[in-house]
């Protein structure tokens, strides 16, 4: 340990100016010491925490926004969950299919006399199901049940189909189609 009697000669030793300079520099020496010890961490601790402030603001007010707009969000999702029916399995989701082109076709007056499920095909994030079927009717009835698969509730489009007529003088056209549906799986 530094004697205290050795630092008071030192002291005595130097003349005025030489004391100015020592204790210049010791001011020089703490002020650096205290701003690198004491004031920097917490300048930047207060800053850190300013940024964070200003962050969880910003996703506050954002999250308020998205809030205001609840019931706006929740009625335009509602529009869209009879095409979202729920995860429904492979056979039921083609019972669905098949009941709905039923039931176009009963209110058209089409007469089917084949329809049958031709498979699943997995698209990636979607599955495609196809239904091929034969029918005869009136060419406007015809019309009329292509109109209501095109414009379904339940998403069906018409991919292919062929329209021959019954007899060569019959207003009675025969057709066969194959309709599909694109979900979720």
């Amino acid at each position: 340990m530094i004697k205290l009697e050795a630092i008071n000669s030192f002291l005595a030793r130097l003349n005025k100016r030489e004391k100015l300079i020592l204790y210049c520099a010791l001011a020089v020496i703490s002020l650096t010491l205290l701003d690198r010890l004491v004031i920097s961490p917490v300048t930047s601790r207060i800053q850190g925490l300013s940024a964070e402030i200003l962050d969880k603001h910003t996703a506050i007010k954002r999250s308020l926004k998205i809030l205001s707009q609840k019931d706006k969000i929740l009625a335009e999702a509602a529009k869209y969950n009879p095409y979202l029916d729920g995860l429904k399995s492979e056979d039921e989701e083609m019972t669905s299919i098949l009941r709905e082109i039923e039931g176009l076709a009963n209110k058209s007056s089409v007469y089917l006399f084949d329809l049958k499920p031709s498979g699943v095909k997995d698209m990636g994030p979607f599955k495609k199901y196809f239904v091929t079927l034969s029918c005869e009717a009136q060419v406007e009835q015809l019309v009329g049940f292509f109109y209501g698969i095109e414009n379904s509730d339940k998403l069906l489009s018409i991919d292919k189909y062929q329209l021959m007529p019954k007899s060569s003088e019959s207003s009675v056209a025969k057709c066969s189609m194959t309709i599909s549906k694109m979900t979720l799986p």
